[in-house]
């Protein structure tokens, strides 16, 4: 009895895996929205960002997650953007440090721009956990607009990523 509970919950969990990778989130279109948030640490996420803003895809831009010593000059540098977008239309958030901290950062900042609709920008293995988190901490009534960086992950990614959402899920569960 308690063999067949344990292969159960092993097929349960390599079924979800397999479902983890088959529905990758997918890049949005070109729906507007009030806000524009991009998680560091990933290829191209901030470049999609600073694209959308670009074209007028939202009022404002945060890149959550910002070292505290970057300054926006080199960010405009780096990513050959215009300083002036810098200076009227990004945020640097720099209190997160993880993707759960990513989370209340970017509330806080809807909160006080009192945005209604964002559009989250992060890597396409990186998104059911980000949004998760963002479930978490958003005011009820903000849309979340799912905007996935595609990337060829490896299989250790992935199955790295989907333990940590399966982890952070549970937690959640039991109150941590």
């Amino acid at each position: 009895m308690i063999a067949r509970a344990l292969a159960f919950l092993l097929l349960i969990y390599v079924l979800g895996y397999a479902l983890f990778v088959v529905l990758l989130p997918k890049p949005a279109g070109e729906e507007r929205t009030d806000g524009i948030v991009v998680l560091t640490g990933g290829a191209k996420r901030l470049e999609r960002g600073l694209d959308l803003v670009e074209r007028g895809r939202a009022r404002r831009l945060l890149v959550s997650g910002v070292d505290r010593t970057v300054r926006p000059v080199e960010l405009a540098t780096r990513y050959n953007a215009d300083e002036a977008l810098f200076e009227c239309c990004i945020d640097l958030g720099r209190e997160s440090v993880d993707t759960r901290s990513n989370g209340t950062e970017t509330a806080r900042w809807v909160r006080q721009k009192k945005f209604k609709s964002i559009r989250l920008v992060t890597t396409d293995w990186h998104m059911p956990r980000a949004r998760f988190e963002l479930s978490q901490a958003l005011d009820e009534g903000v849309t979340v607009l799912p905007d996935a960086v595609d990337s060829d992950p490896s299989f250790r990614v992935l199955f790295t990523e989907y333990n940590k959402y399966l982890l952070r899920r549970a937690a959640v569960l039991v109150g941590i």
